[in-house]
């Protein structure tokens, strides 16, 4: 069985984004402190003389001097301000304005990231997906380690699937890569200063969860079910908020699979959840207990 679309729980989103947003800070800072490392600061006074060739005179050169602090450009900060202080959700048309403008006029800024991430956001809520797939590529290709940006990215292109559309398993493709990068790179990342142990845990494992939700929900795409399958039943083992879709999918499978007690029990916890797909779970659970009843005892080894 497979669906054109499945609705997108831009709730679920909007919880992951405030919540592992710690995550992406975390990881940015991680990946922007990497070409500090590899070009320290000179030290003059440690420095020593080029050797000369036998018989030459050392060569004399000036102490290098301490590389500049990056300018300040008070009307970037500007602007950067007005954008970040625009943050109530009635204001989402003005904060993408003053984002798509600031990315315009400064598209080198230290800031860019975050508002193309922040315009990934307001995208999404907005369900205009080609202005949120741009804005996130685009703080991808800014800091390929954005944990946020990876997961959302990859979780809404499976929810958002079009089989009519030519480029369709392309971005199937292209989400699998972004679920498996954010899942190595949560679990290479240490805990941020600002974050106590448990907060560090809950962010983790949220944008872990989500991450495993995309990677079942292309797998299902693909109707590689038993794959599917696992990833979201590793989905669900962490995540705060169960996703009823997640549950659904994993009946539909399961029933395909002909493991019909399961498919029983994915519909059952579907339906305890409230919303749009509660009342289709639940005539799903007869069903699945009839099949599981029908089916033939497994032979005794």
């Amino acid at each position: 069985m497979s669906f054109r679309s499945i609705h997108v729980g831009l709730k679920t989103i909007a919880i992951l984004i405030a919540a592992g947003l710690a995550v992406a800070q975390a990881t940015s800072a991680q990946y922007q402190q990497q070409p500090q490392q590899q070009q320290p600061q000179p030290q003059p006074q440690q420095q020593q003389p080029t050797p000369a060739p036998s018989g030459k005179a050392a060569p004399l050169s000036a102490p290098q001097a301490p590389a500049e602090a990056p300018k300040i450009d008070p009307e970037e900060e500007k602007a950067y301000k007005a954008f970040v202080d625009a943050n109530a959700p009635q204001q989402a048309d003005a904060r993408i304005k003053l984002g798509e403008q600031f990315v315009a006029k400064y598209p080198k800024s230290k800031y860019a990231e975050q508002v193309y991430a922040r315009l990934m956001q307001d995208y999404l809520d907005k369900q205009q997906f080609d202005k949120m797939y741009d804005a996130a590529d685009k703080a991808l290709a800014l800091n390929p380690d954005n944990v946020t940006v990876l997961v959302i990215e990859g979780w809404v292109i499976p929810h958002n699937y079009n089989p009519d559309d030519p480029d369709a398993e392309k971005r199937l493709n292209q989400a699998e890569v972004f679920e498996k990068h954010a899942i190595d790179v949560i679990s290479k990342l240490t805990k941020p200063a600002n974050l106590t142990d448990e907060q560090f845990a809950k962010a983790k494992d949220l944008a872990l969860s989500q991450a495993h939700s995309g990677l079942g929900l292309i797998y299902f795409r693909r109707q590689d079910f038993a794959n599917s399958v696992t990833e979201l039943q590793a989905g669900e083992k962490i995540a705060a908020t169960p996703d009823p879709t997640d549950f659904y999918v994993m009946g539909v499978e399961l029933q395909a699979l002909k493991r019909f007690s399961e498919a029983a029990d994915a519909y059952q916890k579907c339906a305890q959840i409230p919303g749009g797909l509660a009342d289709r779970c639940k005539s799903k659970i007869d069903e699945a207990k009839k099949q599981a009843s029908a089916q033939p005892a497994a032979p005794k080894p």
